[in-house]
Parts: structure tokens; C-alpha cells; sequence
């Protein structure tokens, strides 16, 4: 037993990577526009530590749009294998610009290629012209090291709130919720 919840996520965490079948670092990203009519989606874990919980997207897109408006955020990982799921919920900060780099820099070309020619949630008429934006791209790019486009970098959800939950028979799961204080983290329980 940990009274760290980011240690506790790390435990989780890996023991998922060992049992999911697919994706472990899925994971539900809800947002709300600046009126809180909210919106989720499914996006990958890219890193985490004692500051939070880190993804990467279009900063021109819906998500975007709407983390601008109003930066908070909540987080859910469903482990079905593990019969386990958190949820966390906070506030957003935009990583650093040599975060940012590092991570764009690791992904594979044809993903930075495409960061380049997708414009993110926008309309689009067909699927041959993202084809085609992405082709302008891989031509555009020959030879040369893609650059990190200035409109695509990283969040970091801050928690304030951590739940880890446990699934039990009958409904008797558990809920051990971490709140964020001045001096640290605090746990209780939840009923189920």
C-alpha cells in the first residue's frame, strides 16, 4: 500500500502494460468549451511523473480550442484486463518546448509528417486531399529532419484528484480517492 498516488499509478500502470492486450496508455480525455458543454475522446498517455499526466495534440484543435478556453481537464484509463480503472481530474499546463521537441522528435516520420498536414477536427472534403497534403509533406520534408510544426506540443493535466478503482464482487469494488492539499496528497474512500 502506497500513500503516493503517482506511485501508485506507476504500479498500476505497469502491471496493465503487462496484461492489456492493446493500448495501456489509452486513455478518455474529457474537455468542456468555455460555455462547459463538454466533449470526450480517446488519446495516448505519453508520460507521466510527480507533475502530472502528459499527452500530445494539434493546439488547433477541438481540444485545443476548448483547453484554451478553459483549462481544466479529467482523465479515465480502463484496464479491463486488470478489472481496474482512474480516473483524475485537474488543471492544464502546456509542456515545455524542449519536452515538446524531444517527444515530436521520437515519433516515427510518417507520424510528424502528418502533423504537418492534418489540420486537426477541421472539415475535410475528401479523403484523397489529406492524401495529397500529406504527399506535399513527405516531398517538402525529403532529405531533412522534420521540424515540431509551432501549432503541436503537449499538455499536462496537474491532478487535483486521483481515484483508483477496483473492481469486487457483488459491487463491493473498492474507490480510494487522493485529493491534492497544500501540504501534499490526502486519501479516503468512496463508497462504490
Amino acid at each position: 500500500m502506497t500513500d503516493n498516488p503517482h506511485a501508485l499509478f506507476e504500479q498500476w500502470y505497469a502491471e496493465a502494460k503487462a496484461s492489456e492486450p492493446n493500448d495501456p496508455s489509452a486513455m478518455a480525455l474529457a474537455t468542456a468549451d468555455a460555455e462547459g458543454r463538454p466533449s470526450v475522446r480517446m488519446v495516448l498517455l505519453k508520460g507521466h511523473d510527480d507533475r502530472g499526466f502528459v499527452f500530445y495534440t494539434n493546439y488547433q484543435s477541438r481540444k485545443g480550442a476548448e483547453l484554451a478556453a478553459n483549462p481544466q481537464a479529467a482523465l479515465g484509463f480502463h484496464w479491463k484486463s486488470l478489472r481496474r480503472q482512474v480516473r483524475i481530474e485537474g488543471r492544464i499546463e502546456c509542456v515545455s518546448t524542449e519536452e515538446a521537441d524531444a517527444y515530436f522528435a521520437s515519433r516515427a516520420r510518417d507520424s510528424q509528417l502528418s502533423a504537418w498536414a492534418s489540420d486537426q477536427s477541421r472539415p475535410l472534403a475528401s479523403r484523397a486531399l489529406f492524401e495529397s497534403r500529406f504527399e506535399e509533406q513527405r516531398q517538402r520534408f525529403e532529405g531533412q529532419l522534420v521540424p515540431r510544426p509551432p501549432h503541436w506540443s503537449g499538455y499536462r493535466v496537474v491532478p487535483d484528484v486521483i481515484e483508483f478503482w477496483s473492481d469486487r464482487a457483488h459491487r463491493l469494488h473498492e474507490r480510494r480517492l487522493f485529493s491534492r492539499t497544500a501540504g501534499g496528497w490526502t486519501e479516503g474512500l468512496l463508497y462504490p
